[in-house]
Formats: structure tokens, C-alpha cells, sequence
């Protein structure tokens, strides 16, 4: 396998998946470990202490340790706790966009293996886990082609041997795109558009949502909402990149 792995990179040189350059240039050889180029990979933003303990969201300035932010002491969310290993911005921001909005499936295998990287540091001691991805409407469904959120589960649970669920969860509220609106607009767009189809699949279980972005939090949180009023026990959120203000 490797000589025929090695014949097709002869023939086919393989490129980074967000600016497409040739892998084997000496200026843009790959990060090692990862599938981008060297430039590329430095252009993600990693999200990096002060972050609230409970949402993710990074500090700019202040308190130099982690602290629970405003928001969360205001109103506790659903999710016991939320990740994302990188900020919204730059090169992976324009991958993402790609990989959603540009119908560039195959960016799930790049873009996975940098969430399952970082799941397995996060998520390392946990056991029994379910994976669900955050579900589309049926209708957004016809209209993308493919949930990019399901696509990116599949990398995570395979990495971590996880079981995965994307029927379970479901959005029953055709909602308009979360783009462009306010923090209290986000939580009214997103309220109730969630619902557990089978109860027994999450009672008791401890289940990791995953997204690709997260910003205000409210669509994670309405799905945490309806997954803890199904029974079960803990929710964490997982995102590969998120906002760093709301």
C-alpha cells in the first residue's frame, strides 16, 4: 500500500487543501501531522488561555486566568462544557467557508483530522461517549447537498472510537441563517427548533455535539436544551473553530 500510495503522489502531487499549493515545495511543504502547508497551518489561530471554563469564549484582555465569562454567570447554559481548538479567522475561516458554502466535501478529512486532534486531548478521559452532530433542517439539507457537521463527527468518532448518532436529533424549525444577526436574535431564531426523536438512544449517555462553528453558542445550547430534557446526563460542545467575540 505505501509503494502504491507513493506511485500515486508521483503522479498526482498532493496539494494543501485551502490555498492548493504542491505539498512537495520546499517553501510549502506540509506542517508534519497535518495535511496543510506550512504557511497555511500557521495562519490557524489557536484559541489559547484566558477562555470561560464553561462556553469556550476567549479573553482579549484582563484577567490573565480562565474565568467564567458574563454571560455564563448571567444564565448557565445547557452544555456542561464547550471547545473549539481555533478562532474563526484567516486561512481556516476561508476553509471553512469552502467546505460549507462551496459544496467541498472532501475538506471533511483535512478539516477532521485537525477536530480529532484536539478531541482526543480534550475528550481523552471521558468514557461511554456519543457523538451527534448538530442537525440541518430537511429542507437546508436539499438545498447544501451534505451536513458538514455529520461529515466532521464522522472524523471525531472514528479517531476516538466513539459511538456516532445523527438520526436521534433532530431540527423540526426551518430557521433563517444565524449570518448576521444579534446575540439575543441568534437564541430567539434557534428557540425550539430541536427535538430527541428516540429518548432511550440518549438517556443516561454523556454526548459530545459537534459543529463547525460556534459564535454566540445559542444553536449548541437549544440542542442541549431538548438532549438533557430527553434524559441525558451531560452534554459537551465541540466546534472547530469559533468567534472570539459575540
Amino acid at each position: 500500500m505505501k509503494l502504491f500510495r507513493d506511485l500515486l503522489d508521483l503522479i498526482y502531487p498532493p496539494r494543501c487543501p485551502v490555498c492548493g499549493a504542491f505539498l512537495c515545495d520546499e517553501e510549502t511543504s506540509h506542517e508534519e501531522g497535518t495535511p496543510f502547508c506550512r504557511p497555511c497551518f500557521k495562519s490557524f489561530l489557536s484559541i489559547e488561555s484566558p477562555f470561560c471554563p464553561i462556553c469556550g469564549r476567549p479573553f482579549e484582555e484582563g484577567n490573565p486566568e480562565d474565568h467564567v465569562c458574563e454571560d455564563c454567570l448571567r444564565r448557565r447554559p445547557f452544555f456542561k462544557e464547550a471547545r473549539a481548538p481555533y478562532l474563526y479567522e484567516g486561512g481556516l475561516m476561508s476553509a471553512i467557508h469552502e467546505f460549507k458554502y462551496g459544496a467541498k466535501s472532501f475538506l471533511a478529512k483535512p478539516l477532521g483530522l485537525l477536530l480529532s486532534s484536539f478531541a482526543g486531548r480534550w475528550l481523552q478521559a471521558k468514557e461511554g461517549l456519543l457523538l451527534m452532530p448538530v442537525p440541518l433542517h430537511p429542507r437546508r439539507l436539499r438545498e447544501r447537498g451534505f451536513n458538514q457537521s455529520l461529515l466532521l463527527s464522522r472524523e471525531v468518532a472514528r479517531a476516538l472510537n466513539a459511538d456516532l448518532d445523527f438520526l436521534s436529533l433532530k431540527r423540526i424549525k426551518y430557521t433563517k441563517p444565524q449570518t448576521g444577526l444579534g446575540s439575543e436574535e441568534r437564541s430567539r431564531n434557534v428557540a425550539r427548533a430541536f427535538q430527541v426523536s428516540r429518548r432511550e438512544a440518549v438517556k443516561g449517555r454523556s454526548i459530545v455535539l459537534v459543529d463547525d462553528v460556534a459564535t454566540t453558542g445559542s444553536t449548541l445550547n437549544e440542542c442541549a436544551r431538548a438532549l438533557k430534557k430527553a434524559g441525558c446526563r451531560e452534554v459537551f460542545c465541540l466546534a472547530l473553530a469559533r468567534t472570539s467575540t459575540f
